[in-house]
């Protein structure tokens, strides 16, 4: 476990008390612009998100989908890098001190930041957690053990060939919650099947009692909350950055109701997960 309690642990606990699910929402840091991105993350937790992922934009982010990819490559072009994407956390945690981020991304920046400067600073910033896709657990000593032993989160990856034999070792140093991808293949690709999940989560959960969140080809609240009733929290990304993409034009300029748009659908989604639809 991580050397304090994080607001992801207190967010789960919250919910479990009051028989609810989590809703996950996830936007990449400096998408389409800084500031939106900003206005987007300042308004997502009145909008129902129950717990942040924010994207690291990196160059090759190959696990993404292209819809995750081109939020990368936007957020980079309008100059977006890991030093301002904890700025923005550090300035939302002025106005919000309880709803729990999780940066998500790759090894690359972390390790060209300097390991223990980024820990410092994302602890400092206000960050709860990570999610670095391409460290397996054969690497922890890389970021995984320093990272928990600084009081952050580490958030493993379990997928559908994670079988019964890998799954104690993808679970030894995971904390916070265990992000279970419901289908193979990239972000945003297919829809998951609701029987399949539930038969998963069950069997990751005979493995831990860290709270299961399930993410991977959620897109409508119908779908969220059908996942959430079987997990312990949805999240969703894809569905997100694609309204970001329909509201720029090709200079890559926002029209005025991006961020407004972003937050009705996350509203929307929230509202699916929590049952309130």
């Amino acid at each position: 476990m991580s050397a304090r309690e994080t607001r992801l642990d207190r967010k789960f606990a919250e919910l479990a008390a009051e028989g609810q699910k989590a809703f996950v929402a996830f936007i990449t840091a400096g998408d389409p612009t800084p500031d939106i991105s900003a206005s987007i993350l300042s308004g997502l937790p009145a909008a129902g998100a129950d717990i942040i992922e924010l994207g690291m934009p990196f160059t090759d982010p190959m696990a993404d989908g292209p819809a995750i990819q081109a939020a990368s490559q936007r957020a980079l072009k309008a100059g977006q890098t890991l030093e301002k994407t904890l700025d923005m956390v550090r300035n939302f945690r002025r106005g919000d001190d309880k709803t729990p981020i999780v940066l998500m991304g790759y090894y690359n920046p972390v390790f060209i930041y300097g390991v223990d400067s980024f820990i410092e600073d994302a602890v400092a910033a206000g960050i709860d957690g990570l999610i670095i896709v391409d460290l397996p657990p054969e690497e922890d000593d890389e970021l995984c053990l320093p990272a928990m032993a600084g009081g952050l989160n580490f958030i493993r990856l379990a997928t559908p060939t994670t079988d019964d034999k890998r799954l104690p070792d993808v679970l030894a140093n995971t904390s916070g919650f265990v992000y279970y991808v419901s289908i193979t293949g990239i972000t945003g690709s297919a829809a998951p099947d609701a029987d399949h999940v539930s038969q998963s989560v069950a069997r990751i959960k005979r493995h831990t009692e860290l709270p299961v969140a399930v993410g991977f080809g959620i897109r409508t609240p119908e779908q969220a909350g059908t996942i959430a009733a079987v997990a312990d929290g949805a999240v969703v990304g894809s569905a997100l950055v694609d309204v970001i993409r329909e509201t720029i034009d090709d200079a890559n300029t926002p029209d005025t109701a991006c961020t407004e748009r972003v937050l009705a659908l996350a509203s929307d989604l929230a509202a699916g997960v929590h049952n309130k639809g």
